[in-house]
């Protein structure tokens, strides 16, 4: 791992996502405009990263949070609520909307490019929304089940171009529904439709399992998010919550076969963005959570390696974001072998969640 380029690697992908971001949205003046401030705030958040990293320190350009625990569907094979961190009671303990706010001004100060917002249902904490959208120099992309999305939310994403939502969906209505629960594809259709009336660039989320492999990354699907307006679609391989559900985990020929079809519909769509995550562990040089390429912040402040990986030895309640970075369980992660093991599924560190929880009790006995 030490001989991995970590930061070359993620400063190019990085410019690739911006590139890709400003051909999307050429067609579209306010948008565009938009996205070629943003790439130059982009460039400073990279030199920002390399000046950290003269100094011994390492900032990783995404960042995940999770900005509640509440959300009203129930997906099939969740792995929010499989961890337990999106439950049906309400919140309790969980960063107010100033605390969020801090953590993106100390994000946008060491150099974090995008902030991922998640939850639970992340837009049932609009107070969060709207501070996330002041902060212009970083993106963020608003992981949403589509269902509380109305003209408030279209003014906001309107008035705060930083802000973008991206809508989950599992391939045509059928296979939608089935996970998702009745209805909720033609929720998504209607949103689409308004987004693209409107103006406004929005994303699309695919959890990929074995079953849902090839229609998601079929050309015929991919043409019908596009016709509704969509620039953007990211790929999520599914983490299998039983040895039941590891069916469903893509393997090395399904990584493959994706691997190979996006390939196809970059060439295809080229005013599209298609990103696959978790990114080609052996072009990254392996997983790159724990601060390598990204890490988690859960609703109640906890730093942890990813949303897949629900462990934490330090909470940012405490202690600055720079500080959280260096965490005991980050710093063994990034240093040991773990996020180099082969596995099953989309994270290794649920795979291998009994070598974590050994990292963590360890920690706690010196």
């Amino acid at each position: 791992m030490s001989n991995f380029a970590l930061q070359a690697y993620m400063t190019k992908g990085v410019e690739r996502i911006v590139t890709g971001a400003i051909k999307a949205t050429l067609k579209n003046p306010k948008e565009s405009v938009f996205m070629v401030k943003f790439a130059a705030a982009s460039r400073t958040a990279s030199q920002k990263r390399a000046e950290w990293k003269k100094r011994g320190e390492h900032i990783p350009p995404f960042l995940i949070a999770s900005i509640t625990s509440k959300c009203n569907l129930h997906c099939e094979g969740c792995y929010s609520r499989c961890t337990q961190a999106t439950v049906d009671t309400e919140p309790v303990m969980q960063l107010s909307a100033a605390e969020w706010n801090r953590i993106f001004v100390e994000a946008g100060d060491i150099g974090v490019s995008f902030i991922l917002l998640a939850g639970g249902e992340p837009l049932l904490r609009r107070d969060v929304i709207e501070a996330a959208g002041n902060h212009k120099n970083i993106l963020f992309p608003i992981f949403t089940n589509g269902t509380f999305i109305n003209d408030k939310y279209f003014e906001l994403f309107d008035k705060s171009r930083n802000l973008i939502p991206i809508m989950s969906i599992e391939g045509g209505r059928e296979a939608t529904d089935a996970r998702r629960g009745d209805g909720i594809y033609d929720i998504l259709v209607k949103n689409m439709d308004e987004f693209n009336k409107r103006g406004l660039i929005f994303g699309a989320s695919v959890t990929v399992t074995t079953d849902n492999i090839r229609e998601v990354s079929s050309v015929s699907f991919v043409k019908g998010l596009s016709e509704r307006g969509c620039k953007v679609v990211i790929y999520v391989e599914f983490v299998p919550d039983s040895e039941e559900a590891e069916k469903l985990a893509p393997g090395d020929s399904e990584r493959a076969y994706l691997s190979d079809a996006i390939g196809m519909l970059r060439q295809e769509y080229p005013d599209m963005i298609f990103i696959s995550f978790p990114v080609d562990e052996k072009s990254s040089g392996g997983c790159i959570a724990a601060g390598r390429g990204f890490f988690h912040i859960n609703s109640h402040g906890g730093a942890e390696p990813c949303p897949f990986s629900p462990y934490s030895d330090v909470n940012v309640k405490d202690q600055p974001l720079l500080e959280a970075l260096k965490s005991p369980l980050f710093t063994m992660l990034r240093s040991g072998d773990i996020l180099l093991d082969e596995h099953k599924g989309g994270c290794v560190l649920y795979a291998k969640k009994d070598e974590v929880e050994a990292i963590i009790l360890g920690n706690k006995a010196t």
